[in-house]
């Protein structure tokens, strides 16, 4: 994962180049959450990339989950533990095809995004994980 979205570079490059930056600070705590594609709404990298979090999965169960990371290494940085979504329930979630990193557990903003090498697809009973070191936010 090496998108950061509109927000989260704006907000870097007015913390770090402008002298009379604006407050950001870091939220307390960072969420994983799920998007599939809706071809109605262009594709889910550009949504991302602007924010946008309509093509979030729901269904049944699905709740982003908090998310830990690890050590920050020339520029890269591996999540940490294991991070479980429920099951899913009463419905299917759809095709998983994007992570994204958020600020909050509910609406929130976009800060990290990235594409599965692999969409899965989550029906009613599945579960989706991250192993522990296997999401890498990396700034290019």
């Amino acid at each position: 994962m090496s998108a950061a979205s509109n927000y989260t570079e704006d907000r870097t490059l007015d913390f770090w180049l402008k002298a009379n930056s604006q407050t950001t600070s870091a939220p307390g705590t960072v969420y994983a959450a799920l998007f599939n594609s809706d071809p109605s709404l262009g594709s889910t990298a550009e949504n991302l990339e602007a924010g946008t979090i309509t093509d979030e999965c729901t269904g049944g169960a699905y709740a982003r989950q908090s998310i830990a990371f690890g050590t920050i290494s020339n520029g890269s940085v591996p999540s940490s533990g294991n991070v479980t979504f429920p099951a899913a329930t009463d419905n299917n979630w759809g095709t998983i095809t994007h992570v994204a990193v958020m600020d909050a557990s509910t609406s929130g903003n976009v800060l990290f995004y990235g594409a599965l090498d692999t969409a899965k697809l989550i029906e009613s009973g599945d579960t989706f994980q991250i192993t522990d070191s296997n999401l890498t936010v990396t700034l290019a």
